[in-house]
């Protein structure tokens, strides 16, 4: 299943910014967090990559782990 979503463009006099915002559905899905940094690959003119950096995929992991048993 996919997600449509548009990609917005704000001009400012000096610079223009694009956003591309992901549905709540995606980003809950993958276990997003505020702040969290990826970063962007191009893969061809029609595919991009998305990868979290190290430190969120290991705090993924401690956070998924289930505790010993007692």
């Amino acid at each position: 299943m996919g997600y449509s979503t548009k990609i917005q463009l704000i001009k400012r006099k000096k610079s223009e910014q694009w956003y591309v915002n992901f549905p709540a559905a995606v980003a809950q899905a993958v276990e997003f967090e505020q702040g969290e940094v990826v970063e962007w690959f191009i893969d061809d003119h029609q595919n991009f990559v998305l990868k979290r950096s190290d430190l969120a995929v290991a705090n993924l992991k401690k956070k998924l782990k289930m505790p010993p048993p007692t």
